[in-house]
């Protein structure tokens, strides 16, 4: 059981961390693709966006999908549309054909995102669930710690487009994991209940559940404040204090060390304290940490080094909001866990989107526009937290879901 446990963890994270690969190997390249595609920097934060806002509402089509087909095979279908999208954009030979590949690439990459979170509700609830869901983010966490280094290290040696053939060959043994370790969690007798009619009625219904709009934009929040962060940081701490591609990618992947290393305590925690306790103690110090940092920084103090600090620190407790309300939205909804995996996913995203787009037309080449949006977007994720999350008895759920055999 415990081999199992890991396996699965191992190759879900992985697949959840195609898309972010493409990402965050793809950050240091920015000033440079822009020079060498004649192209400003706003242009080339769109090549970004574009991607974001197609791995996001790609979820929606997918999630049903996955209700419908079973999980493996419309993986496999996004896999092969990533890597589609992932030769267009190492091509590319001008800003618009990179931003064209680059939604392809993400609706590709869609896939990998939304139904790791069903399979994990597939398989386990609760404590378990959360327990599993930690584990997929230790592993998916070598895309922000890895990837910046990694691509860093292949722009200066080969460019820029040979980031696109790097993820390439991610997506392949991503490809090979999923065909030799992973078995189908949905059994035929589970999708004969599911169509495009069901997953409309179940879009209706999870439309109309507060719980879940609210806990999914409670993550959404969160997870926006570090697109903000992804969208913006190699302008700033590359053009603004100078460091390198390299440093950059240290920098960058401090702060996701102490996202994922302290998601790792999140099935101690929730044995212990319950699961709605640890997301409000979780996001309410996020944001106060965002909020000193906004204050820090508003009153002229452009440090790097206290930067760096509170960043650290509030990333840390944003690795525990972020598994800990997906796991608590789908909750009551394994029916349709495709269905509501992919609903939450596009509403992270869609609110990423937005602000990112918003943080992208205020930048200014300093760090207050980027801070602003995070704090923004902490402080968001916090009044949240204090409508939805009552403090009403804290129940643990420990058990498992059923699994079909295969």
């Amino acid at each position: 059981m415990q081999a199992g446990f890991l396996r699965n963890a191992v190759i879900l994270g992985l697949l959840s961390a195609i898309g972010p690969f493409a990402i965050d190997m793809y950050l240091p390249a920015l000033p440079s693709i822009g020079s060498d595609l004649g192209a400003s920097p706003f242009a080339v934060q769109m090549s970004l966006l574009i991607f974001f806002l197609s791995m996001g509402f790609g979820q929606l089509a997918v999630g049903p999908l996955s209700d419908m087909y079973g999980r493996k095979a419309p993986l496999y279908v996004g896999l092969a549309v990533f890597a589609v999208g992932s030769v267009g954009s190492a091509l590319a030979p001008t800003i618009e054909s990179l931003i064209a590949f680059r939604f392809l690439q993400g609706l590709g990459a869609s896939a990998g995102m939304v139904i790791p979170r069903a399979v994990v509700r597939d398989l386990h609830t609760g404590v378990a669930a959360a327990r599993l869901m930690s584990l997929l983010m230790l592993v998916f966490s070598i895309s922000p710690i890895l990837a910046p280094l990694t691509g860093s290290f292949i722009i200066e040696a080969a460019g820029w487009r040979w980031v696109f053939w790097a993820v390439l060959i991610a997506a392949a043994i991503a490809a090979v994991l999923l065909s030799l370790g992973l078995r189908e969690t949905r059994s035929p007798e589970e999708r004969a209940g599911s169509s495009l009619r069901a997953a409309l009625r179940g879009y209706a219904h999870l439309l109309r559940d507060r719980n879940f709009l609210g806990l999914s934009l409670i993550g959404g929040f969160g997870i926006s404040s570090f697109f903000v962060y992804l969208s913006n940081s190699p302008f700033v701490l590359i053009d603004h204090y100078g460091l390198s591609p390299s440093v950059y990618s240290l920098f960058f992947s401090v702060n996701a060390v102490a996202f994922f290393a302290v998601s790792q305590l999140t099935g101690m925690l929730t044995a212990r304290f319950g699961l709605r306790r640890v997301i409000r103690v979780a996001v309410s110090s996020y944001a106060t940490v965002m909020v000193v940092l906004f204050a820090v920084t508003a009153s002229g103090v452009e440090s790097l080094a206290v930067m760096a600090a509170l960043l650290f620190v509030g990333y840390g407790f944003l690795g525990l909001v972020i598994p800990t309300t997906s796991v608590l939205a789908m909750e009551e909804h394994g029916e349709i866990a495709g269905t509501a995996s992919a609903l939450m996913g596009t509403l992270h995203f869609a609110t990423g989107a937005i602000a990112m787009t918003i943080s992208g037309l205020l930048a200014d080449g300093t760090p207050l526009p980027m801070i602003t949006g995070i704090a923004t977007c902490a402080v968001l994720a916090f009044a949240l937290g204090q409508l939805i999350l009552g403090r009403g008895r804290e129940t643990v759920d420990t058990g498992e879901a059923a699994v079909p055999a295969e």
